[in-house]
């Protein structure tokens, strides 16, 4: 089943500061502050949503199409899409844009001095739904505001069910818009956290929100995770990683294992399960996108935390 992935197509650059930035910053002069960080590593990564997502579902045999914009340096990220044979029917380069860039500076102690231009991402409504051919599912995640409107009207208008996943894209939709975009979806997914402030930002009980979909998954960090659907709720076991490196591009990764149990005509509880292994297998690398990943891996992983294949 071809599946329409919408959301952001991003560069991380992650540098690593060998000190305490409270050694740095003068609390009672933070008003004029100004202050640089020599930084001792520095890595590039392929990132955004709809990207991470893409890597996942194509190499457990998903059939991803990626939508998304690309700015003037967006050259290399095409051609590692086309080194891996995804699909990018959807993507649409902006030249007079930097593709969307985050830029992450991060302490002894873990907290981090993040940047982020959203460049060509701003414009990823110029992308259409009906530009992409044969599609069956997709998925509307976070990207520009006008973006994921457009995307979830455009497969609402054409019957095409799909996931909306708001994620950090939560606080850009009043009310009225989350309402909108809640009827227009088949399925929403979002963690614990966002999972509150959905219910919050739309004044609906998540049992609400769920009776609105034909399902409502959220997911736990360590704790697993919970699928909602049609009056039956299915509690996901979580899937401990061979080590806990990185969880960035662990939601990415769930909710690819999601669409490929989604277009599979699996039920709730095997496809909240495998979403469940590709989570894991992600959190023991650095990146969205840096794990080895294949159906004999995921396989093997899978029979050893619920007993039986996936496929």
């Amino acid at each position: 089943m071809r599946t329409l992935i919408c959301g952001s197509l991003a560069f991380d650059t992650i540098m690593v500061f060998r000190d305490r930035f409270a050694r740095h910053i003068l609390p009672e002069q933070t008003h004029t502050l100004s202050v640089a960080f020599q930084v001792s590593d520095m890595r590039r990564e392929w990132g955004g949503c709809a990207g991470n997502i893409a890597y996942n579902l194509h190499a457990i045999g998903g059939d991803a199409v990626v939508m998304g914009t690309l700015g003037r340096d967006g050259t290399t990220y095409q051609a590692r899409l086309n080194e891996l044979g995804i699909a990018s029917d959807g993507v649409l380069r902006i030249d007079d844009e930097y593709t969307a860039q985050a830029f992450i500076i991060t302490d002894l102690d873990d907290n981090q001095i993040t940047a982020f231009h959203p460049g060509a991402m701003n414009l990823s409504e110029r992308c259409k739904v009906s530009d992409v051919a044969d599609v069956a599912l997709g998925i509307v995640a976070p990207d520009g505001k006008a973006g994921m409107q457009s995307h979830a009207t455009d497969f609402a208008a054409r019957r095409i069910p799909f996931l909306f996943d708001p994620g950090q894209g939560l606080p850009l939709f009043s009310r009225d818009e989350l309402g909108t975009l809640i009827e227009q979806a088949t399925y929403v997914a979002v963690n614990d956290y966002e999972g509150k402030m959905l219910s919050e930002l739309t004044a609906l009980p998540l049992e609400a929100i769920a009776e609105r979909v034909d399902a409502l998954i959220v997911t736990h960090g360590a704790e697993g995770s919970t699928i909602h659907a049609r009056g039956e709720t299915y509690a996901i076991a979580p899937v401990t990683g061979d080590a806990l490196v990185d969880p960035t591009g662990c939601g990415d990764a769930y909710r690819a294992g999601l669409l490929h149990g989604i277009a599979s005509g699996w039920d709730w509880q095997r496809t909240g399960q495998l979403a469940s292994v590709l989570g894991s297998i992600k959190i023991a690398s650095r990146g969205g996108q840096n794990h080895a990943i294949d159906r004999d891996i995921v396989a093997k992983r899978y029979r050893a935390a619920f007993g039986d294949a996936p496929w």
